[in-house]
């Protein structure tokens, strides 16, 4: 099949700076950016995690004022209004909220919305941010009618290279991942780390010195070594969504990107605004790129220890916040 000929997809990786808990406010954002997006012929978005409700200030939230937050899924407010757009714009669009299923139970959670009516609700499997949110239990994978087969992990589910593998030998062509990383205070000393929230108070005066931070280890830096693998070892196009700018007190970098399977970068942008990336996806490209081909090498019989508890496995927010 010719590059000519191949399926292809358009699309766009949203960053921007939501408003913890104003949720109409976070929606007016996204629809100014579904509309660029449509006008742009993207055929799929996606948002940042938790985009739509706020994200760091959650973990300061008691359990009453997460359950106001919150939204079933798909009957909430903020998922009809997705699907709306979706059908609207033949756009596929995945955004991250706090979900409430009927027990009462919370996750953080991203839904896809399909033009033809489909959704998808991925729960973080690696949720540390609030205790009153649970992990979890499962892989999103599914078929979309652009003719492609899609992943979501959210944030920290892509650094278990294990989460990323499972998706790709599920048939992922694209992952989508959400994010609200990059300028966080972390448990190991040279990966991220904060960016003085004056900075962004003052980005207007001097934003040279703002996106320098974005470009280096606190932002892209960081990315540059993880997340071009994980396209790459997998086969996978991978859309990278981000918050960018003040979240409660820390700062988001941004970084929105899209890479192809080769962990190429197809668009990306630095700015310190909020911003949309655009790119053509080529599944051709896919044919015989080394990830696809090496996992085609792959000897399953010798990996029952990635199966086995070590005993040294702790949970998500134990690793996160004590920097175990």
């Amino acid at each position: 099949m010719s590059a000519m000929t191949a399926k292809t997809l358009r699309a766009g990786a949203v960053q921007f700076q939501h408003a913890p808990g104003n949720k109409a406010a976070n929606l007016a954002v996204m629809q100014a950016f579904v509309e660029e997006a449509a006008r742009r012929e993207v055929q799929l978005l996606l948002f940042p995690e938790c985009c739509i409700c706020g994200y760091w200030h959650l973990r300061r939230l008691d359990r009453a004022a997460m359950l106001e937050l919150a939204e079933p899924v798909p009957d909430g407010p903020s998922v009809r209004q997705l699907c709306a757009w979706s059908a609207a714009h033949g756009m596929t669009i995945g955004a991250g909220l706090v979900e409430r299923d009927d027990d009462g139970r919370l996750y953080n959670a991203a839904v896809v919305a399909m033009p033809d009516g489909r959704w998808v609700c991925h729960r973080k499997l690696h949720a540390f941010v609030s205790e009153h949110l649970s992990s979890g239990d499962h892989f999103t994978v599914f078929d979309t009618p652009h003719g492609w087969r899609m992943a979501v992990l959210i944030c920290y589910d892509n650094n278990i290279i294990e989460n990323v593998r499972a998706c790709a030998l599920a048939g992922a062509e694209i992952l989508l991942a959400p994010h609200q990383t990059g300028g966080c205070r972390s448990g190991s000393p040279h990966a991220m780390g904060p960016i003085d929230v004056a900075l962004w108070e003052r980005r207007h005066e001097d934003r040279e010195a703002l996106e320098a931070e974005f470009r280096g280890d606190k932002g892209r830096g960081w990315l540059m070594r993880w997340l071009p693998a994980r396209a790459h070892d997998n086969g996978l196009f991978v859309v990278f969504s981000n918050g960018v700018g003040r979240d409660d007190d820390e700062v988001r970098t941004g970084n929105a990107m899209i890479l192809d399977p080769y962990g190429r970068i197809l668009a990306e942008t630095t700015q310190a605004d909020n911003a949309l990336v655009v790119a053509d996806l080529d599944a051709g490209l896919r044919d015989r790129c080394t990830g696809v081909r090496w996992m085609k090498a792959r000897r399953p019989e010798l990996y029952h220890p990635l199966t086995v508890p070590t005993g040294r496995e702790l949970p998500t927010r134990v690793v996160r916040f004590d920097g175990q």
